[in-house]
């Protein structure tokens, strides 16, 4: 987990996520895989710059199946945006910054 982002599970996914009173990028991932190792200092450095604006949430897969399986998660990292306790949006794989900030712009 970065600096500035949060981690979440199974237990405290709906309070974190689908209650929130702000947008949240959740980065859905898991320690073995290397393209989502590459991509979380480009989570962490979005956390400090959307701070108070957009959370990014962090969830290990490999501890957590029952939200992943939820939201149809199959390949990692899969970033899923939420606002108002829906999924708007999603991208799957280690992507550029700026796809992540023009997703997130969508929803300021």
């Amino acid at each position: 987990m970065g600096q500035h982002t949060i981690d979440i599970n199974d237990t405290n996914f709906e309070a974190s996520v689908i209650n929130a009173s702000q947008p949240v990028l959740v980065d859905f991932w898991a320690p073995w895989c290397g393209p989502c190792v590459a991509i979380s200092p480009v989570l962490d450095s979005l956390a400090e710059e959307y701070k108070g604006k957009v959370t990014i949430a962090k969830m290990n897969v490999d501890e957590n199946a029952h939200i992943p399986a939820q939201f149809g998660v199959r390949s990692i990292p899969f970033m899923a945006l939420f606002k108002n306790g829906q999924m708007v949006d999603s991208i799957v794989g280690a992507v550029p910054k700026g796809k992540l900030v023009d997703m997130i712009k969508k929803v300021l």
